[in-house]
């Protein structure tokens, strides 16, 4: 139960570390400048554990599901995408308002399998994965960072199967209509963000949310900040699609950063009105926007695909 180590101190001197762990409490240390010390003290501190007497009340009985939610809110979401925030928000209000009132320490793999349950009524496998996996989160900083409990009960239950992702590519034929389609709409840059999300596999709202800070044409690169993982991404951009966005750079606004902007000049531009009718007047059926990311990636395998047409 007792576990020793020696370090050597800011004095230069050699210092002994007790650590006796029992499982449900918070592990108890103690350092000592002598060996003999630090084996007195563990004996005499695991007698005392074996009596009953020496660990204080753990943590997971001094705190709540809703001390937990609230601490995860304050300290861990404010940190997240706004988007992720948002939807994490809503999650964690539903474990609250059914587990709350709970102490950390009456959380059992069963008590969550029986929530799981509820949450499948109505809900995709998916979903339910998501809610899982903001609770999960909350419980592995408590574990890790906040020492309010020794495990984290999610891992214990097993997570619904999620359906194998949504695969849809556009033909050559379908590519060609729609890119004629985009060139026609009234949207101006719906053409250039459409041949970007072909050339680079972006998603919409890193293509969206582009800088000209991050634009760099003297070495051809595009780095997306926005991505869905929340790591910076640097892409390569090459043949037509560098040179319809160098014709775009060339009308560039000086009052803004953003590379694609509203009307009024101070927001991201909106394009789902403009891409549905693109898409509607293509005559392609089954196809989201978020489906360029599969054509692109079809493309760069066979080495790129000629957008021009």
């Amino acid at each position: 139960m007792a576990t020793f180590d020696h370090r050597r101190g800011p004095d230069g001197k050699i210092v002994y570390r007790v650590r006796i762990r029992r499982k449900g409490y918070a592990t108890q240390t103690a350092t000592f400048s002598k060996l003999s010390e630090a084996k007195q003290w563990a004996q005499i501190t695991e007698g005392t554990v074996l009596e009953g007497r020496h660990f204080p009340t753990p943590e997971a009985k001094r705190h709540t599901v809703t001390d937990l939610i609230d601490r995860y809110r304050r300290e861990v979401l404010p940190h997240k995408k706004l988007s992720t925030i948002k939807t994490q928000r809503q999650h964690l209000c539903w474990w609250q308002t059914r587990l709350g009132y709970c102490l950390l320490a009456d959380i059992t793999p069963a008590v969550l399998v029986e929530y799981r349950s509820i949450l499948a009524r109505g809900r995709a496998n998916a979903t339910v994965v998501r809610y899982l996996a903001v609770l999960s989160h909350a419980f592995t900083m408590a574990m890790r960072e906040w020492q309010w409990c020794e495990d984290n009960p999610v891992w214990k239950i097993s997570k619904p199967k999620e359906p194998r992702g949504r695969v849809r590519f556009l033909s050559d034929d379908e590519r060609e209509r729609l890119l004629n389609a985009c060139k026609v709409s009234r949207c101006p840059y719906l053409y250039t963000i459409v041949i970007l999300a072909l050339s680079t596999g972006a998603r919409r709202g890193a293509l969206l949310n582009l800088c000209w800070s991050d634009v760099d044409l003297k070495r051809a690169v595009l780095t997306f900040r926005e991505t869905k993982n929340g790591e910076t991404r640097a892409v390569p951009l090459t043949g037509y699609a560098f040179d319809v966005f160098t014709q775009h750079a060339k009308i560039r606004r000086l009052d803004t950063m953003l590379v694609f902007l509203n009307r009024a000049g101070k927001k991201p531009l909106g394009i789902r009105v403009a891409w549905d009718y693109a898409v509607k007047r293509s005559d392609i059926t089954n196809f989201r926007f978020h489906d360029l990311r599969h054509s692109a990636a079809s493309y760069l395998a066979m080495n790129g695909a000629s957008f021009s047409s």
